[in-house]
């Protein structure tokens, strides 16, 4: 890379040297930016100085030092005590740090009081997967159009970067919403593995059949997308949820047979029967999302 490349570059400042925050400045630096870092335990910047970051001795420091600052902190607290006494008039201030909806709202108006434009993400990977451009792993961003497109060839030096919306809680909403559902693969995952650990069956030999299973049923997304859309839940129904709750009763046994606890099942399978109670037996589980609409007026 020659000097004129890197002079290129754009310089940041990243506040957070953990996991993730360390990962982030060695891709940044490994790209040839010029990079500041500060952490509540200086300690913990070290390996980074030694690879070229400039460190500095405070928040506000950092702050200053470049126009450009990247927060990837514990929480949303961590955010707003680090930023207390840096001064944010004129800078692009991106949160990294994982929050919710509501916070990632609120800090954006926070931001924008003290004259600083505004973005929020939700890192959907984890620090291995950073400054590895095959990872699959992405950001997701929301707030100020304007600052994420000037710095968007930045921000993607690490991961990709997917635009969520200007509402600054978008980015954290995506970014829940897919970890969520990754939580509940991972509730059935567990029940299955529980479910043949008894058994003279391999989990190794077992993992593969479930790998491809929980592959061919992901299509089943894009038709509850578009029965929500539709407002129709009744479409393109194979099994129905009179069916479905008939079945639990097969899983249920099973797992009394095997000696395993239903309880990772039994929370669904309640809305289901619920639902099935209100006389929908002939949708699918696209209703269930009825039963969890807890705004006043909801039809649940």
């Amino acid at each position: 890379m020659t000097d004129n490349a890197v002079a290129s570059r754009t310089s940041l400042t990243l506040l957070g040297a953990g996991a993730m925050g360390t990962a982030l400045a060695r891709a940044w630096l490994a790209a040839g930016h010029r990079v500041t870092v500060w952490n509540r335990t200086p300690a913990r910047a070290e390996a980074l100085a030694a690879e070229g970051a400039a460190v500095a001795a405070s928040a506000a420091e950092a702050v200053a030092a470049n126009r450009l600052v990247i927060a990837c902190l514990l929480d949303d607290a961590s955010v707003g005590e680090a930023l207390e006494g840096a001064d944010l008039a004129g800078r692009d201030l991106v949160n990294l740090t994982t929050g919710t909806p509501a916070q990632g709202r609120t800090r954006a108006t926070w931001a924008e009081a003290r004259g600083a434009r505004f973005l929020d993400g939700g890192i959907m990977a984890v620090p291995p997967m950073v400054g590895q451009p095959e990872s699959g792993g992405y950001v997701f961003y929301s707030g100020s159009p304007e600052l994420f497109e000037e710095h968007r060839d930045t921000l993607a030096v690490p991961v990709g970067t997917r635009w969520a919306g200007a509402d600054p809680g978008f980015a954290a909403l995506h970014d829940v919403a897919l970890l969520s559902a990754m939580s509940g693969m991972f509730a059935g995952i567990t029940h299955a593995f529980a479910l043949i650990r008894p058994e003279d069956i391999a989990p190794k030999d077992f993992a593969p059949l479930l790998a491809d299973w929980l592959t061919a049923m992901a299509p089943a997304v894009h038709q509850t997308a578009d029965q929500l859309e539709s407002g129709d839940y009744t479409g393109n129904v194979v099994s129905n949820l009179a069916m479905q709750v008939a079945g639990n009763t097969t899983l249920l046994r099973t797992a009394e047979e095997q000696r395993v606890s239903p309880e990772l099942l039994t929370p669904y399978m309640a809305l289901m029967e619920r639902r099935l109670a209100q006389g929908h037996g002939d949708e699918d589980g696209t209703g269930i999302v009825e039963l969890l609409d807890l705004r006043p007026g909801a039809s649940a």
